[in-house]
């Protein structure tokens, strides 16, 4: 008996981002709220990591209510139909349920039922992961028009004592809509994980270890000095091979996204590149915070909006945390 071969879908031979949305946490929280548990000041944050202030969510806020609210944005900015989306991606480490997705909740309350919904967890990386398995979806045909968001409700998860982190976290969701394109407009992902580095950054505890008494509520932790190393020297090694995996130099670029992890990073990252001064750099961080998965879409979009002229340009962004975990690709901004 002779095996039917199988059909195979094909799609579109390019993507690019359509239209950006973002929603920040409704609370601004100046670094003063915070130094009293970590006995510090508010000029000791300013220089270790450039943040004044951090926008977090209210109580009854959630990440998946973010994640809608930038999704609409997104939505309306790009002019496509919500029911025409048919693949939504939400990279976070923020859903408070183990199921159902916020993906799927996002879905429904924008209009885009039925779409292929799931979450990623890829940690400060996931939007750049998100962003890579859209464009590889639409291309070979399993998907038409993808809904990828970045969505983190970290004050979740901060112990206000940990000197290691608490006083860097915000809250936020930036979306992206991603669909067919006539010219190249995602360059291929650079991308992989460290998992030897697992225990760098991580959660303090189980869930199973809270269920049963033995802890308290996980919250995350860092080992600042490594977090920052690893960042500075490998991580902008991985943003000149993303930048030679699209085949184009610095100077081409219009912007620099990196993920907002700390503006001594950011800046060292802009010195290593040689990025010159045309190059405008994302620093979202200052007024935002850390918001992991949500940090490089929401910087994108802060850009558009104050540089409405970086539209059709090249940006490179890049995305790491825990895992440890990478993501980096140059994109066309919408």
């Amino acid at each position: 008996m002779t095996t039917p071969t199988l059909k195979q879908a094909t799609g579109p031979a390019y993507t690019r981002i359509l239209a950006m949305g973002a929603a920040r946490g409704d609370r601004i929280v100046p670094n003063d709220d915070l130094i009293g548990p970590i006995d510090s000041s508010d000029e000791w944050i300013r220089q270790r990591t450039g943040i004044v202030t951090r926008t977090r969510a209210s109580a009854e806020i959630g990440a998946v209510d973010l994640a809608t609210e930038a999704a609409r944005e997104a939505i309306e900015r790009s002019g496509v139909d919500p029911a025409e989306i048919d693949l939504v991606i939400v990279a976070t480490i923020s859903n408070t349920l183990q199921t159902p997705s916020i993906s799927a909740i996002v879905a429904d309350r924008v209009g885009a039922n039925p779409a292929a919904a799931y979450d990623s967890n890829a940690a400060c990386a996931g939007y750049a992961y998100a962003v890579a398995q859209a464009d590889a979806l639409i291309r070979t045909g399993a998907a038409h028009y993808a809904l990828v968001i970045g969505a983190e409700k970290l004050s979740d998860v901060v112990d206000p004592t940990d000197r290691s982190i608490s006083f860097l976290l915000g809250d936020g969701a930036g979306a992206a809509v991603i669909g067919p394109s006539e010219t190249p407009g995602i360059s291929r992902t650079v991308w992989g994980s460290d998992g030897s580095k697992a225990d760098v950054v991580s959660m303090n505890a189980k869930l199973v270890d809270f269920r049963d008494g033995t802890a308290e509520w996980p919250t995350l932790r860092q080992e600042g000095p490594a977090v920052f190393r690893w960042a500075v020297w490998e991580m902008a090694k991985v943003a000149k091979q993303a930048l030679e995996a699209a085949g184009v130099e610095a100077s081409d670029l219009a912007a620099f996204i990196p993920h907002q992890a700390n503006m001594r990073i950011i800046d060292e990252f802009a010195k290593q590149l040689g990025l010159p001064d045309t190059v405008v750099v994302g620093r979202d961080i200052e007024t935002t915070g850390n918001t992991s998965a949500a940090s490089i879409p929401l910087a994108t979009h802060r850009l558009l909006t104050e540089h409405p002229e970086l539209s059709g340009g090249l940006a490179l962004q890049i995305g790491f945390g825990a895992g440890l975990v990478f993501g980096a690709q140059v994109v066309v901004l919408p």
